[in-house]
């Protein structure tokens, strides 16, 4: 099991806002980026952070968006769509949507609308 696994959302969190904010992009749309892959109101999302649930929990208590196939690409050098354990699969999800919000694309693009 990755030690990513059982670290808290809460602690990488600001880590994905310092990355989005230096590229001009703001708390908001991360926050909308995470809300539309996870399927969380604006309230739960605010529990997990506070309460430093883990990926695991976090992603087992989400609903992920239905169009999480279209998102494609490398992430660390590997390709996010050939990824074989589910968690790992949508930790990457994540890290992919925040690389793009934080590269420029429109939200629109990152949300694939």
């Amino acid at each position: 099991m990755s030690r990513i696994f059982t670290t808290a959302v809460s602690s990488v969190y600001p880590l994905y806002l310092a990355k989005v904010e230096r590229k001009g992009r703001t708390r908001a749309e991360l926050d909308e980026v995470i809300r539309w892959l996870t399927g969380f109101e604006e309230p739960e999302l605010r529990a997990h952070l506070a309460g430093r649930t883990t990926f695991e929990d976090f992603f087992a208590d989400a609903r992920l968006n239905p169009r999480v196939d279209l998102i494609t690409g490398v992430v660390c050098g590997v390709r996010v769509e050939s990824i074989e354990d589910p968690l790992m699969q949508q930790i990457r999800y994540l890290d992919k949507l925040v690389d793009e919000l934080a590269r420029g694309r429109s939200l629109d693009r990152v949300l694939r609308a």
